[in-house]
């Protein structure tokens, strides 16, 4: 028996603000069927006896290690800034405008 039907996809519509039509209804309702098929057919094999994996082989960090270099002054920073003051870039203030 299938766990899908067409009227819980109308309902899942339905939640999801998405307005369906009977054409797409029916075919959404067979691609869900199998889904819910396959997640069946993979929780039958999935025992706790098998870890969980995330990727099929590990994962190692290939990014080079944080060192301090060189850093910008704060002149030369705000060198080219449109505008600045107290050490700081400026910008136009946005919070409380209307849009």
């Amino acid at each position: 028996m299938s766990e899908i039907t067409p009227d819980l996809v109308r309902h899942l519509g339905v939640l999801a603000r998405i307005q369906l039509s009977d054409a797409e209804v029916e075919r959404l309702t067979g691609q869900l069927d199998v889904i819910v098929d396959n997640i069946a057919k993979v929780s039958q094999v999935a025992t706790p006896d098998i870890p969980a994996t995330s990727h099929p082989i590990p994962l190692e960090n290939v990014f080079r290690a944080d060192e301090v270099g060189d850093m910008l002054t704060l002149e030369q920073a705000l060198r080219n800034a449109p505008d600045a003051a107290d050490g700081r870039f400026r910008v136009t203030a946005i919070l409380g405008e209307e849009q």
